[in-house]
């Protein structure tokens, strides 16, 4: 990324659940490519269960962490 000054963008953490990035914004995955969005606000997917990975689908919200068995 060039080194110029950028607006602050927030950043929301919800858990569980994705990260909610304000847009646009270009996202640089593990591979060395990049995604990019024009929306004015993005959910990034957490928990890698997304099929649109590194967009949020929800995904988590289908198979939630199960509780520890009892002791």
């Amino acid at each position: 990324m060039p080194n110029v000054p950028a607006e602050r963008r927030r950043v929301t953490l919800q858990r569980p659940g994705p990260l909610l990035v304000e847009g646009p914004v270009e996202v640089a995955l593990d591979d060395g490519t990049t995604v990019s969005s024009d929306r004015f606000c993005v959910a990034l997917c957490t928990c890698r269960r997304s099929r649109i990975y590194p967009w949020c689908d929800t995904s988590h919200r289908r198979r939630a962490p199960s509780p520890p068995p009892p002791s």
